[in-house]
């Protein structure tokens, strides 16, 4: 009984959920753990999408004859003028828009309700109890909008409450530049010779899915906001640069990203024109259909060959669990340790197939 497979899992997951016993039981150990890992998190979570996102410029550089220290310097001195650019052009004309907007919350809502009112008065087919639920939703639609904004405050203090770690990522960016390709070695050099293959092979496939999607995923959002940029300025939509770059943000979740993303615009064209919520709608919509046919295959391809209702699954999960964060993490973390199992999993299969071979 002991050989059969079905005993083995048991085991296998019996042990687990001991693990996880043991290590509930003994947190007082495991908590400085944590908490250092959450200090340092911010850090290197941050230098590592910047070594992704620059590690291509510091290879340019390097083609050139540059040595390495100085190529890092440039990337550098790309990233200060970059910078300085959209702290001198872009955030002053976002703070005034972004203002403005939160100054016309107020007449917006009382637009929505009048508009509902009209709608409740003049239909006899929708029942008493949705109307009901409808007056409860817009009688506190004013608390509900102040509840997002606090939130988002919320969010933007937590940042703020940060920055000491944000100024450590410049620190871990450099030496993830210089000696990122160190730590392939340093990982295998305590395998032996065949299982440092496999390791090695494992790290380079989780960089490619780490570069795949880092890379691609922001490309796509830059192009995205591009063209919605250019179509909010066309049909002259209020708070166009605003709601471009909260739709840049969104449309880093996949899947769900786009329809976040479109309605604050929808929104804000309704208030300035019903019309508007034609011309938006139909600029999202040439949009994704761009970005789905023609940038996201040239750019991302099929790196992470996830399904849609995954990535659903797995956003709404990772939202209830750690918020905003989550979601923006979710796709990446599961698409990596998609990778590694499914490596695992292929190299027990070639085990067990060179047994037999060695068998026969």
């Amino acid at each position: 009984m002991v050989h059969k497979r079905w005993f083995q899992t048991l085991v296998f997951f019996i042990l687990v959920f001991l693990l996880i016993l043991l290590i509930s039981a003994t947190n007082f150990i495991f908590d400085p753990i944590f908490k250092y890992i959450g200090a340092v998190a911010i850090p290197f979570v941050g230098a590592g999408i910047l070594y992704y996102l620059t590690k291509p410029l510091m290879y340019f550089f390097e083609r050139f004859k540059i040595k390495r220290p100085f190529s890092i310097l440039l990337v550098f001195v790309v990233l200060i003028l970059l910078g300085t650019l959209v702290s001198m052009y872009i955030v002053p004309i976002t703070q005034v828009q972004f203002a403005n907007l939160v100054d016309n919350i107020p007449k917006m809502v009382d637009w929505a309700q009048e508009l509902i009112f009209y709608w409740q008065t003049n239909q006899t087919i929708i029942p008493d109890e949705v109307n009901q639920a409808i007056n409860d939703f817009m009688n506190n639609l004013q608390s509900h909008i102040e509840a997002v904004l606090n939130y988002i405050f919320g969010f933007i203090g937590q940042l703020i409450s940060i920055v000491a770690a944000l100024v450590l990522i410049p620190f871990f960016l450099f030496f993830m530049l210089k000696d990122g390709e160190k730590l392939v070695p340093f990982v295998t050099q305590i395998f032996s010779k065949k299982k440092a293959e496999n390791i090695r092979q494992l790290l380079g496939k989780i960089d490619d899915t780490l570069t795949a999607y880092i890379q691609g995923q922001l490309i796509v959002s830059f192009c995205i906001g591009l063209l919605l940029f250019v179509g909010y300025q066309i049909i002259n939509l209020q708070y166009s640069l605003t709601l471009t770059l909260f739709a840049m943000v969104m449309n880093v979740i996949p899947f769900l990203g786009p329809f976040i993303a479109v309605a604050p615009a929808l929104i804000v064209g309704a208030f300035q024109d019903p019309l508007m919520i034609v011309w938006v709608s139909l600029i999202m919509l040439i949009a994704q259909q761009i970005e789905s046919n023609f940038i996201s295959p040239n750019v991302m391809g099929r790196a992470l060959s996830v399904h849609p209702l995954t990535i659903i699954t797995v956003i709404l999960a990772a939202g209830s669990i750690a918020g905003f964060l989550g979601i923006l993490f979710a796709v990446p973390f599961y698409a990596v340790v998609k990778v590694i199992i499914v490596h695992f999993y292929n190299t027990y299969l070639n085990s067990r197939e060179n047994e037999k071979d060695g068998l026969i």
